[in-house]
């Protein structure tokens, strides 16, 4: 019983340090929208999808709201956007995204974190044959027909769709397009009616690096380290599964 009790409380804190991290980062996209192109999300196709992954991670509306208005002082600095790329221990490529007031601090932490799991950070632009950017977008396929829906996007810049398990073990459809193509498919599906859990830009891998498990381990303290930082968006690596 109390072994349960505990294990339950650690799924529980796990849970809300990890709504915590996403609660934050879509916060500095609602602020880089905002700053970028004004605060209303009918003609801000950036914000709209922010507030769009906001509700799907169930971030207060009063959260958002503050997020917005706070980003419309214009006495309030904006977020910077850089990217870093760098190899891992046994070889894994790592590209990590961040938003930052302080580059300074940023690219000081990002440099200990490989520094301490015996990795390297490299240059900008390093990793450009490693992965490749898509357009993403998320959504529960219900009875829907996916070959048929499949054949309606194609003009929209589909370039895949399938179907795979969100880390709550649920079904979820996924269609990747082009870069260039976001604002088109994500207005495309908007008038389908397709209502969203996640719109935005990603890397994909085209290639990947075969590690044991305890390689998989050394590489994972970097991931965990990376990710727990607030100035970090987003993190992607080449590690096969």
């Amino acid at each position: 019983m109390g072994r349960a009790y505990e294990f339950r409380k650690e799924r529980k804190f796990k849970r809300w340090a990890k709504m915590a991290v996403q609660f934050t980062r879509i916060g500095k996209d609602i602020v880089m929208a905002v700053k970028e192109n004004g605060a209303n999300p009918d003609t801000n196709s950036r914000l709209r999808t922010a507030i769009q992954n906001g509700k799907a991670v169930n971030m207060p509306k009063e959260r958002i709201d503050a997020a917005i208005k706070r980003a419309s002082d214009k006495n309030m600095a904006n977020y910077e956007e850089i990217v870093y790329e760098g190899y891992g221990p046994n070889g894994v490529a790592v590209l990590i995204e961040t938003a930052t007031d302080n580059i300074n601090r940023t690219v000081a932490n990002v440099r200990s974190y490989f520094n301490k799991t015996n990795g390297t950070l490299g240059k900008t632009g390093s990793l450009d044959f490693v992965f490749k950017r898509v357009a993403s977008f998320r959504f529960d396929p219900g009875e829907m027909d996916l070959e048929e829906l499949e054949l309606e996007l194609i003009d929209a810049g589909l370039e895949e769709i399938f179907v795979e398990a969100n880390e709550e073990g649920q079904d979820e459809a996924v269609i990747h397009a082009g870069f260039e193509d976001f604002g088109t498919m994500q207005k495309t599906l908007e008038e389908k009616g397709i209502a969203l859990k996640q719109a935005k830009l990603e890397r994909v891998a085209l290639s990947h690096t075969q590690v044991n498990e305890e390689q998989a381990s050394d590489i994972e303290k970097l991931l965990d380290k990376l990710e727990d930082d607030d100035d970090v968006q987003a993190v992607y690596h080449n590690m096969a599964d």
